[in-house]
């Protein structure tokens, strides 16, 4: 069973669904879904379109280059069939994922320790323009605080007064 790639998304085109385009000089492209299709009749650019795999790894949002992708790679030779190799095979396939997934997640967490450092300089940014919008209400805080201390001091003083008072 062959599975072909989208010529525009680069998804994965399963035998039985699709679309096929041959052109004249025999070229034939294989669309996932009529709107792959009526976007390459359109003659767009799949690295602009932010949806398709091009545009993900053009723009540094995915891997682009990995020894793993190496395994992925189309082999016309035949092969006669053999279970334990088949075994084999599909064992070697769960462990390249594994690895790949691995990497994509590093990949992911260090392009996210930029934006998160850019997310936080913009919030102090932010923080310093407003500032005046929070003072006034620490500084009515600290009025408050510094009038209930006074009360306090006040009510201490009569007290203190009555108790020399009626001694």
């Amino acid at each position: 069973m062959r599975l072909e790639k989208c010529y525009i998304c680069s998804s994965t085109v399963y035998p039985g669904h699709g679309i096929e385009f041959v052109r004249n000089d025999a070229k034939v492209f294989r669309f996932c879904r009529s709107k792959c299709r009526k976007t390459f009749h359109m003659k767009r650019n799949p690295r602009y379109l932010r949806w398709t795999k091009a545009y993900r790894k053009s723009h540094g949002k995915e891997m682009a280059i990995d020894s793993t992708f190496e395994f992925e790679r189309k082999r016309q030779r035949i092969q006669r069939y053999d279970r334990e190799l088949v075994g084999r095979t599909i064992q070697a396939i769960q462990k390249v994922d594994a690895v790949r997934m691995k990497r994509e997640k590093d990949y992911y967490k260090n392009r996210m320790k930029q934006a998160n450092k850019q997310v936080q300089k913009t919030a102090v940014r932010e923080l310093e323009k407003g500032i005046s919008l929070i003072e006034p209400d620490i500084l009515r805080m600290n009025e408050a605080v510094k009038a209930r201390e006074t009360v306090q001091q006040g009510v201490a003083m009569v007290e203190r007064d009555q108790l020399s008072g009626s001694n």
